[in-house]
């Protein structure tokens, strides 16, 4: 049997824009990426601390170093600059592998970067 587990959190991160005029996604520095195991196209979902918005869409890079997490799209709609939130990835586990699994989460500044 295979259960839905936690897989990665980006905790408490800055939305820095909103283009409603774009296909969709959000998209999220590369170094945060990176950080948190995630990957382009990846399904991820986004709680909206400040309005209790939650949705589903899809990652795409962003620049490199840039702490750059904008929602594009309807998306955009759901969120204004400044506000904060958590990114949520999911995976797919067996039941007995679930119990040792450990999810990765990382928590930016609030700049959107990562402690060295």
């Amino acid at each position: 049997m295979y259960i839905e587990v936690l897989k990665s959190k980006i905790h408490r991160v800055k939305i820095t824009e909103a283009e409603l005029h774009y296909v969709g996604s959000i998209t999220i520095d590369e170094d945060l990426m990176d950080a948190a195991n995630l990957v382009e196209n990846e399904k991820v979902q986004i709680v909206n601390i400040n309005n209790g918005e939650r949705l589903e869409t899809y990652v795409i890079k962003g620049v490199r170093g840039s702490g750059q997490v904008c929602l594009n799209g309807p998306a955009a709609r759901k969120a204004q600059v400044g506000d904060i939130v958590i990114i949520i990835s999911y995976c797919s586990i067996d039941h007995a592998e679930a119990k040792a699994h450990k999810p990765v989460v990382i928590f930016p500044d609030e700049k959107n970067k990562l402690s060295s």
